[in-house]
């Protein structure tokens, strides 16, 4: 299901700020070698993640989901001095190729990458992460929030990503169908937790975003 049609999508691209040059070649390369290439954010959602990590400038960031590492160096656009991120993807073939664009972008020195289980890694890592990108196995969504957000900051933004699931979230669900039961179960989990509030948006493959209160 399109959530938006493709001509508006377009015209928004065409009235964003330019995809960085970096972003561009790493998204071609993606879609080039790289299974799925339609998990990767993208021009749109990633001016909105580079935007929104600007506003902030956060000192300390966490990404659930690396992938290709096309949203982790959106979000490392808005770092602060000395800011890091910590990103964490289960997939040890593609650390080579996200590593090789995090060089290339001038940002490897503040981006530290974990490869594993994110239900293990995470309660290794610290507090007072400022912004939160979850963009993983759709199935462990409540997980990783009750996971971080003992860890994020008063204040602090938690970004959650594919929350339409292809507008699935809005049709009855069919058998064994557990990641749109799951999306289901977190959205209204994060519009309903009290030490939360959330604004849900249309954006790509919908896009949340929860403030820590």
């Amino acid at each position: 299901m399109k959530i938006v049609p493709n001509s508006i999508l377009q015209y928004a691209e065409n009235h964003s700020q330019k995809e960085p040059a970096i972003l561009q070649e790493l998204r071609k390369e993606t879609y080039q070698k790289v299974l799925t290439p339609r998990m990767i954010s993208g021009h749109l959602q990633g001016r909105l993640l580079a935007m929104i990590s600007k506003i902030i400038q956060p000192k300390k960031i966490l990404e659930i989901g690396t992938y290709t590492g096309y949203a982790t160096l959106c979000l490392a656009e808005g770092l602060s001095e000395n800011g890091m991120i910590h990103t964490i993807d289960h997939n040890e073939e593609l650390v080579d190729f996200q590593s090789k664009y995090f060089e290339k972008a001038g940002k490897s020195a503040q981006i530290l990458q974990h490869t594993g289980n994110a239900l293990l890694v995470i309660p290794d890592l610290g507090a007072n992460f400022d912004l939160v990108f979850i963009d993983a196995d759709k199935i462990n969504y409540s997980s990783y929030f009750e996971l971080i957000i003992d860890k994020v900051k008063k204040g602090g933004i938690i970004l959650s990503d594919n929350v339409l699931w292809d507008g699935k979230v809005t049709q009855k669900t069919t058998k064994n169908d557990f990641d749109t039961e799951e999306i289901i179960r977190y959205n209204y989990k994060v519009n309903n937790d009290k030490r939360v509030e959330t604004v849900l948006l249309p954006i790509r493959d919908g896009i949340s975003i929860t403030r820590k209160l």
